[in-house]
């Protein structure tokens, strides 16, 4: 018998890019979350690896088809933290030869469409608007190694795509100059970005009673005191959008680096829950069009008006503060 050269170090498996949207209906007003959903899973599935024994396999079909079931019986659904979690958990409830489950859900942005009447507006109670690219995003890790009555949850929280750009306010001067630089220094210039941002929360633990008659997870609530900033974690997520505009715009920004610092002491300082920040800002480039040859400035910065937008190459910069 040949001896294997190598040994399964870990192995999880799952579905990815599971597409949902849920309505939740109360009365005329109507809710809507929009979510792409990845969940995997991990546990006694080493033979499936090793001997093509599929008897330990809970297909991944079968895990797209849980999701789909979470979502219409969940109450936390307007909630991609706690939708999440649930659906995390659920899984664990189910099949006793798991231990680890990983879900991930970005959620896509509907906001009300404001509606005129008689000089004034409101929200239409049915009618939405895709108002941003931008998603919230939510990484949950939900851990039962230790026992099915001692299960602990690692909660992240952030977003993508945030595309961000202003016209002034943002200089880059003072660096490294040697025979390698082209790059000129400019006092002034557009600052555009797209925002990924990552947060990190406490461990928390999962109640052990949380299975229903048919031992699965139905519904299940964190009350554990100081739990809150990971139960209402969509809180944290407005307020990091929102702690991230506003830096973004008003910073007298004399690099990105020092913005983003800012943003993250800013977010830590406001949600004490959070434990580490993660900022990932590509610098997109908007160079000014060289119109000297026909006698025409747009180079200076406080003449240049016209750009050209570049997608490649760019900076990148990224970091990650960590509450002391």
């Amino acid at each position: 018998m040949t001896t294997e050269p190598g040994t399964l170090s870990s192995a999880r498996y799952g579905k990815d890019l599971i597409r949902v949207l849920r309505v939740v209906r109360e009365g005329s007003t109507h809710h809507v979350v929009e979510y792409n959903v990845r969940a995997l899973v991990e546990g006694d599935i080493a033979t499936s690896y090793t001997e093509a024994d599929n008897s330990v396999v809970v297909a991944t079909d079968s895990i797209k088809n849980i999701t789909y079931y979470v979502a219409k019986i969940s109450p936390h659904i307007l909630s991609p933290t706690r939708f999440a979690l649930h659906l995390a958990t659920f899984l664990l409830s189910k099949y006793p030869h798991l231990n680890k489950a990983f879900v991930d859900v970005d959620r896509l942005r509907w906001s009300r469409i404001s509606v005129g009447g008689q000089g004034e507006s409101s929200s239409h109670p049915h009618s939405f608007i895709r108002d941003g690219d931008d998603k919230q995003t939510v990484s949950v890790v939900v851990d039962a190694t230790k026992g099915k009555d001692k299960v602990i949850a690692q909660v992240k929280g952030g977003m993508r795509d945030l595309l961000v750009l202003k016209s002034t306010g943002s200089a880059f001067r003072s660096f490294v100059r040697d025979e390698f630089t082209t790059l000129v220094e400019v006092p002034d210039r557009i600052l555009s970005t797209a925002v990924d941002l990552e947060y990190v929360f406490g461990e928390v633990q999962i109640p052990a009673e949380f299975k229903d008659a048919d031992k699965t997870l139905k519904s299940f609530t964190l009350t554990s005191a100081g739990l809150c900033d990971v139960w209402d974690a969509d809180k944290a997520a407005d307020l990091a959008r929102k702690v991230t505009l506003e830096l973004f715009a008003t910073d007298e920004s004399e690099s990105v680096q020092a913005t983003l610092y800012k943003m993250a002491q800013t977010l830590l300082a406001e949600d004490k829950y959070i434990n580490s920040v993660t900022y990932k800002l590509p610098n997109k480039h908007y160079v000014p069009v060289d119109m000297r040859y026909i006698g025409v400035e747009n180079m200076k910065p406080s003449e240049a008006e016209v750009f050209v937008p570049l997608a490649a190459p760019s900076g990148l910069i990224t970091a990650t503060v960590t509450r002391k």
